[in-house]
């Protein structure tokens, strides 16, 4: 008697389990109604390759600064990182950080750094959130008026300037 219930128990449990662990597949149309997601608005590759290079060289042309560089499109998802020889890991991180920072607050992060110093609010936003950096070198790429993404430069001393240099490169091709 006591292995029969023993038994019917195992069994009930292993039918339960079963039942929570298993989910039917979706009917092979579901996928045809649902329309692919619209790819958000920004910089194409190609652009933010030559942005990218461009940001670098200007780094090198300033003293041989290596450094590394990040494109982000309009939902902040990374299109390009390039890292010079050279790079240091850190340099390579916040160029991404910047570009995310600038994006967020729809603000060069140089306009951000000088801000903090007397904006508590934004200061603790920034503080709050591992992945802002708010030092210079994160600037916003438009098409005319509309944001459309940013690049971060990060790991040389003229991070903003080297940023800048690929913007240049990115509103020459838009010509």
């Amino acid at each position: 008697m006591i292995n029969k219930t023993i038994e019917y128990i195992a069994a009930l449990f292993l039918v339960v389990a079963a039942s929570l662990t298993y989910a039917a597949p979706p009917p092979a149309n579901d996928a045809a109604k649902k329309p692919p997601q619209p790819a958000a608005h920004g910089p194409t590759l190609e652009s933010s390759i030559e942005a990218a290079q461009a940001a670098i060289e200007a780094c090198l042309d300033k003293g041989g600064q290596s450094s590394g560089v990040s494109v982000v499109d309009s939902a902040g998802v990374l299109k390009v990182l390039l890292a010079s020889d050279g790079a240091s890991e850190r340099g390579v991180l916040s160029s991404t950080n910047k570009a995310i920072t600038a994006l967020h607050f729809k603000a060069a992060t140089s306009e951000l750094f000088a801000k903090i110093g007397t904006d508590k609010e934004l200061a603790a936003k920034i503080a709050a959130n591992p992945n802002f950096n708010a030092r210079p070198g994160g600037v916003l790429i438009k098409n005319g008026d509309e944001i459309i993404g940013a690049i971060g430069v990060g790991g040389a001393k003229t991070d903003e300037e080297c940023a800048l240099a690929g913007i240049d490169k990115f509103e020459a091709r838009q010509k």
